[in-house]
């Protein structure tokens, strides 16, 4: 599934002074129209805006709680039962009816909540599907001055320090370590656990409302499904936050004081970091998202921006003396229709029952592979690891091959083509090492005239030379490189007149000297001599040509 908007439904409060010189509301076309006189106190120069516009995704006027829970939560719940997270939202100023919205009242069965409605479309849903076995839990927590309290403890929440921590896992979910979540094994039992919890809630009376709830409220509906027909291994886990807000208020109206004043400004600093993620995600610019600053934020971090389904209520209260707050909720309205999220199926799979699922399946592979053996004629085939003596053996098979004792290898499984390769491997591992362990033995000296001639004298080992001396033999040996035909040697030039017996011989006094360069020392060759040579060897001269010196 793609990226949704969080979906806003505005719900107003009935009333006997409904203010319709202020509102116009415009069911079909889901808009409200608010007209707000400007503040006379606020002097000559007021530019505050007197006409405001909203368009919201569905709007109540006057709805019971059966349409509420439809509209809102129906879509919502069946999505949880298929592996989506979903989050359905109360908020509003306080009186505005967001507690009756999600709790319900205590005039009848009909006048029920949106969560008691919940827990009835999820056992219900649950009985529908007898091919999946479906475990349900369930969690309460309450957000109170920006501490947490586990509602569905043993421990009352008066000796509870609201210490629980918010942690995210390896997958990025948002989980409260220490929270209770026992099992709703029915209906009545998770109806029983619900409103067990809701009386430990923290409740007083202002001006405005007798019984305000002064803390956040989150009640959770965590479903884990598995099929009895497919895989086991495949879980399905999803949850449901019911969120009940407390209401922000304004201090000159309710009259707070002491106690009650300071859990508004809790209250109404929470509602501002909320407000502030919202206006952030509604941001493509920007790139943080401040979900840390509270309590509250942080463990709604799934369904703002996250994997969830998300649905809003805002609650207004259309009186005149309401104006402001009423205001302030459809801008902050408009703002939550701006969050996207990305809702998707959270399948995990169980790693206990994955790894009997494979030992089943190798178990009854290997049946079949004996009965195809059988039926094949084949017996005696290794499929396991070899022991040491059966490695020993192909050890042997692989040496005869090689050698060629053997012109093939019988190969009677994948397995003891492993094995064969790992005893190629080990055979020419030591190969290796044997020769690269073996001492190089030195070759004799060049022979005979006949091995010089044919040019096939051997190299020997050199003598290393003494220290200042330079291409000096020692004991006669050096590096045989064998001679060459006489008939190859170029003919050598005559010396330059003047040279010759006139230069010193170098070399005459001790010490290292350097070998003598070509002909020299040696007596130049007759012209008349060599000329002969050549005419004896290579044919006539033509009567055209005289050698050099004659005339």
């Amino acid at each position: 599934m793609g990226r949704t908007n969080v979906r806003v439904v505005v719900r107003a409060r009935p009333t006997a002074s409904f203010a319709s010189e202020h509102f116009q509301f415009h069911e079909a076309a889901d808009s409200i129209d608010m007209r707000l006189p400007k503040d006379e106190s606020a002097g000559l120069v007021n530019n505050q805006q007197e006409s405001w516009h909203f368009k919201l995704d569905k709007v109540l006027a006057n709805a019971s709680q059966e349409q509420v829970y439809d509209l809102c939560s129906g879509d919502v719940v069946r999505s949880v039962m298929d592996g989506y997270n979903g989050t359905v939202m109360a908020y509003g100023q306080t009186g505005a009816g967001k507690t009756h919205t999600m709790t319900g009242g205590h005039m009848g069965f009909a006048d029920r909540g949106i969560v008691p409605r919940a827990i009835s479309a999820i056992y219900a849903e649950a009985a529908a599907r007898p091919e999946n076995n479906i475990t349900i839990k369930l969690s309460y927590v309450e957000i109170y001055n920006e501490l947490m309290f586990d509602l569905l403890t043993d421990v009352g929440v008066a000796e509870q320090s609201g210490d629980l921590t918010i942690v995210e896992d390896a997958r990025g979910n948002i989980q409260v370590r220490g929270l209770s979540t026992p099992v709703g094994g029915t209906e009545e039992e998770a109806l029983h656990i619900f409103f067990q919890g809701d009386t430990n809630r923290h409740v007083a009376e202002h001006a405005l409302n007798k019984g305000s709830t002064r803390s956040h409220v989150v009640f959770t509906i965590y479903v884990e499904s598995r099929s009895r027909v497919e895989s086991s291994e495949k879980v399905i886990f999803s949850k449901l936050h019911l969120v009940d807000l407390a209401g922000s208020e304004r201090v000159k109206k309710t009259g707070s004081d002491g106690v009650m004043l300071k859990e508004a400004t809790f209250i109404n600093k929470s509602l501002t970091f909320l407000e502030q993620v919202v206006v952030a995600l509604g941001n493509k610019h920007r790139d943080h998202i401040p979900y840390r600053q509270s309590k509250l934020t942080h463990m709604l971090k799934d369904s703002l921006g996250g994997n969830c389904k998300t649905v809003m209520v805002a609650n207004i209260w259309p009186e005149a003396k309401m104006l402001e707050e009423t205001a302030s909720t459809l801008r902050f309205a408009t703002r939550m229709m701006k969050v996207s999220n990305e809702a998707s199926v959270n399948v995990h799979l169980d790693p206990q029952l994955l790894i009997r699922k494979y030992e089943r399946q190798i178990k009854d592979l290997k049946q079949e592979l004996a009965m195809h053996d059988t039926l094949a004629g084949r017996s005696r085939v290794q499929y396991e690891e070899y022991s040491p003596d059966e490695q020993k053996e192909l050890e042997t098979k692989v040496q005869m091959y090689l050698e060629g004792e053997v012109q093939e290898i019988e190969v009677s499984s994948l397995r003891m083509v492993y094995e064969s390769f790992t005893c190629f491997r080990k055979l020419y591992q030591d190969l290796r090492t044997e020769l690269l362990n073996r001492p190089i033995q030195a070759a004799p000296t060049a022979g005979g005239d006949a091995e010089a001639a044919d040019g096939a004298g051997a190299a020997a080992t050199g003598a290393e030379a003494h220290e200042g001396e330079v291409g000096e033999d020692v004991e006669g040996k050096g590096i045989a490189v064998g001679v060459a035909p006489s008939g190859s040697r170029p003919p050598q030039e005559a010396s330059a007149p003047g040279a010759g017996g006139d230069e010193e011989e170098e070399g005459d006094g001790e010490g290292p000297r350097s070998p003598a360069k070509p002909g020299e020392g040696e007596k130049a060759p007759d012209k008349q001599a060599v000329f002969a040579e050549w005419k004896a060897k290579d044919g006539q001269v033509g009567p055209a040509w005289k050698p050099l010196g004659e005339d």
